[in-house]
């Protein structure tokens, strides 16, 4: 039982991560200037960068192994998806590469803790 509770705790504080990443993700791009091109590249960040939660999510209510690898493979492939539009920005918007650093850093965390999530459950299926 102690066990359980511990699992959910950090199950909680990576639901909270991902929630806030997505949370500083549409507030940098809710502040960016509307300038030619840029358009496409932010509504795509933030579909991606969205939806690495959005399935994260979805993976804490599977109701088997099968299926919660799968989410969180999507998780992973949206998360780096994300790095790319990411760095597609930092071109579009030199100014603010400071800021895209910091988020590129966090998105690559979250890429970081999905893969180890991955391979932790599927050596399990062993």
């Amino acid at each position: 039982m102690e066990q359980n509770s511990k699992f959910q705790k950090n199950k909680y504080d990576l639901e909270e991560h991902v929630t806030k990443s997505s949370e500083n993700l549409i507030t940098f791009c809710k502040v960016l200037p509307p300038i030619t091109g840029a358009k496409p590249l932010i509504d795509q960040i933030i579909r991606s960068g969205t939806s690495i939660g959005a399935n994260f999510m979805e993976a804490n209510a599977c109701e088997s192994r099968k299926d919660f690898i799968n989410k969180v493979s999507i998780a992973r492939k949206e998360s780096r998806e994300t790095l790319y539009w990411l760095r597609l920005l930092s071109v579009q918007f030199p100014e603010k590469k400071t800021a895209l650093r910091i988020l590129w850093k966090e998105v690559h965390e979250l890429s970081l803790i999905l893969g180890g999530i991955l391979k932790s459950t599927k050596s399990k299926m062993l």
